[in-house]
């Protein structure tokens, strides 16, 4: 086995530093252990201790009578490093280090964090500053979470992976208290060495493990954890993330914890829908939507039943799904008529959703006979059950009607516990419908299995080669080099010339014909219609006195008078759209939005980030076209005639091959307005910024 699959399939455990005192957190490793029945050998190393709970205990590393596969070294940051320097002398596969006081406290903890790494050599380090991980799988613990104080755990088919400690023993005890199953936990926290990447990429290949639950502070090596992610999405494993840090304050928390960089949130936002990787809005959907996806039956479409004996919780589930974007429609006639044969009388709404079946919640042979009807019928994709109070006085019947229905169909089933009936919930979870206590959680969770029956692994670019360093000068260009460098790469431009005198200019409107565009050329202004410097609509005979008003213009609001102008064809017609890159720790993104003045008005943008062999794929970019909120202005909204989508997307394909290919050269690089002209016609890019490196 590698040493990943050693720390968590442990033979044998060494606890360095443990204490006998079973109420100290380092008495509790050993107590764990030996309270949820590890069965391979357990050394506690202490040498002020001859036994701890019936063990032998070991003065020190160089004493133990083999080498163990894993250790839980349990001393200070001052000492932990000496403990693992003996450790991988022995060969020990790896060790889980506790302590605290690393590069979450500054300066002088990053060096003893860099001294913690040097004393492992090859050995593998899980932490510091990690609670530890629990394999429930397989009854192995190694951990001090004070969550294992509870004498059992549902064993399941979630796979958890916390940057946070004490966010492993929360999810460890909520997941027991409603019934939900886990396989594996594991804390990473400072990931001196392993790191979030390298337990996704096991838990792809755990057998016991279906679902991948992430609580995410920081992303270190996005194009490591990009590999993992596609990994497990590939084997059929959904991952849903929880990421902290959406608020500056949040950001600021989550940096302090791991001594980590952070990204803009919108670039996770990116990193997660291209990776397959589900976001969790709220820290309840961390559990929520894997519990939903761990059945593994698939959401098709978003046409939901939902199936009530009381009428006001089926509104609140009804109205949240609609909220999110699912349909509730009223059932199909047959459907309909099929139901009113279950149950006769005025109390029952059956030809509506929601499906009013009053007396469901006492008659478990109804219940079932509705459900088996909903599931087969093809006006849902999915089917929501409310349970009412009436059916408190005998969940077991209930739970077992539902149960007895779900081999019908493999269409996903929820449940919503209306009541305050906690233990009404774990029981149907465990019987394999998902229960939840708030409405939106059936949304949610709905919401991630579509998400995850409709994402597909991308197909792999061809690595793209960079650019020689000297083919081009640093700093920032003007318009007419930023220009022709988008259109070595493919991007189409609007055509101009480049005068330096109101005779050329003239000259050159004829040219191009019809009214044009005139505009400075500077490498230093930037924004060139702030200080003056953009004329529109304007004919030959105008553009002599024209450019002689704007030199003087741009002169007096900016201090600088321009010696060189471009004379542009002025593009009608089209819709405006923004076309830039944005760099971050988490990498470099490719972004497209709204275009013209009205860019930063509205926000209207999707962002993409770059894979690390090269640029974005024709589906990604289509992807973000489709993503805008202006999307139907393109696609032909109102009769209004469509616009070259096919153009558009290989402008962002060309864009992103670009980007790719400067790599770090590349600082600053934007197309606004890009104008995308009705289908057939094309794409222009009339204005362009670039500053290189």
């Amino acid at each position: 086995m590698n040493s990943i699959n050693r720390l968590l399939h442990p033979r044998s455990v060494a606890v360095i530093g443990a204490s006998a005192d079973p109420s100290k957190t380092a008495g509790r490793p050993v107590s764990y252990l030996l309270k949820h029945a590890f069965g391979g050998k357990i050394y506690p190393v202490n040498p002020k201790v001859d036994a701890i709970a019936g063990l032998k205990c070991y003065p020190d590393v160089s004493s133990l009578p083999e080498t163990p596969d894993v250790a839980i070294v349990l001393l200070g940051a001052e000492r932990a490093h000496l403990a693992v320097r003996e450790l991988a002398a022995r060969g020990t596969a790896a060790a889980i280090v506790l302590a605290s006081g690393y590069t979450e406290t500054g300066e002088q903890g990053a060096r003893r964090q860099q001294q913690l790494m040097e004393a492992a050599g090859s050995m593998r380090i899980l932490g510091p500053n990690t609670i530890g991980l629990v394999n429930l799988t397989d009854n192995i613990v190694l951990s001090a979470t004070g969550a294992l104080e509870m004498e059992n755990f549902p064993k399941g088919s979630i796979g958890v992976v916390s940057q946070s400690g004490g966010i492993l023993g929360s999810l460890l005890s909520r997941a027991a208290a409603r019934g939900i199953g886990l396989s594996k936990l594991i804390s990473t926290s400072n990931e001196v060495d392993l790191e979030l990447a390298d337990f996704i990429d096991a838990l792809a290949d755990d057998e016991a493990t279906k679902v991948i639950a992430l609580y995410v502070e920081t992303v270190r090596n996005p194009g490591k954890f990009r590999a993992a992610a596609l990994k497990a999405g590939r084997a059929g494993k959904p991952i849903v993330a929880f990421k902290i840090g959406r608020s500056e304050a949040g950001a600021k928390a989550a940096v302090s914890h791991t001594g980590a960089l952070a990204g803009a949130d919108r670039m996770y936002d990116a990193l997660f829908r291209q990776c397959g990787v589900i976001r969790a809005q709220t820290f309840e959907d961390l559990l929520d939507i894997p519990v939903a996806l761990a059945t593994g039956r698939k959401l098709r479409g978003n046409r939901v039943a939902i199936l009530t004996s009381t009428g006001g919780a089926g509104t609140l589930v009804s109205d949240s799904l609609g909220v999110s974007g699912f349909d509730t429609p009223a059932p199909d006639v047959e459907t309909a008529a099929a139901l009113r044969a279950l149950q006769t009388g005025d109390h029952a709404a059956l030809d509506r959703n929601p499906i009013d079946v009053t007396l469901a919640g006492l008659q478990p042979e109804l219940l079932r006979s509705a459900i088996r009807i909903l599931l087969a019928s093809p006006s849902y994709d999915a089917l929501t059950i409310i349970v009412g109070s009436s059916s408190l006085a005998m969940p077991e019947l209930m739970a077992g009607a539902i149960e007895d229905c779900l081999p019908l169909s493999d269409k996903p089933v929820n449940a919503y516990v209306s009541p305050h009936a906690p233990e009404v919930a774990a029981l149907l979870t465990q019987r394999g419908v998902p229960a939840f206590t708030a409405a939106e959680s059936c949304t949610a969770a709905f919401g991630g299995m579509l998400q995850a029956s409709r994402w597909k692994a991308p197909e792999p670019q061809a690595p793209t080669s960079p650019v020689p360093a000297g083919y081009l000068q640093a700093g920032s260009l003007d318009e007419a080099q930023a220009k022709q460098l988008f259109a070595r790469f493919g991007v189409p431009c609007a055509r101009e010339i480049v005068v330096e005198s109101a005779a050329e200019a003239e000259r050159a409107a004829r040219e191009i014909g019809g009214r044009v565009v005139l505009k400075i050329l500077s490498r230093e202004i930037t924004h060139k219609s702030d200080v003056g410097g953009v004329a529109v609509n304007v004919t030959a005979e105008q553009i002599g006195a024209r450019l002689a008003d704007m030199a003087s213009e741009v002169e007096a609001r900016a201090g600088v008078r321009p010696g060189r102008f471009l004379v542009q064809e002025m593009v009608t017609g089209g819709t405006e759209l923004i076309l830039g890159m944005h760099r971050d720790p988490l990498g470099t993104a490719v972004l497209l939005g709204m275009g013209g003045i009205t860019a930063e008005l509205f926000k209207d943008t999707s962002m993409r980030l770059l894979p690390v062999e090269g640029g974005l794929s024709r589906e990604e970019a289509l992807g973000m076209a489709q993503e805008l909120k202006t999307w139907p202005l393109l696609d032909g909204f109102r009769g209004r005639p469509k616009a070259d989508v096919e153009a558009l997307v290989d402008t962002i394909v060309a864009f992103s091959k670009m980007a790719a290919q400067l790599g770090e050269r590349l600082v600053e690089a934007e197309i606004n307005p890009v104008f995308v002209l009705t289908e057939g016609r094309g794409v222009r890019a009339a204005d362009g910024v670039v500053i290189l490196g």
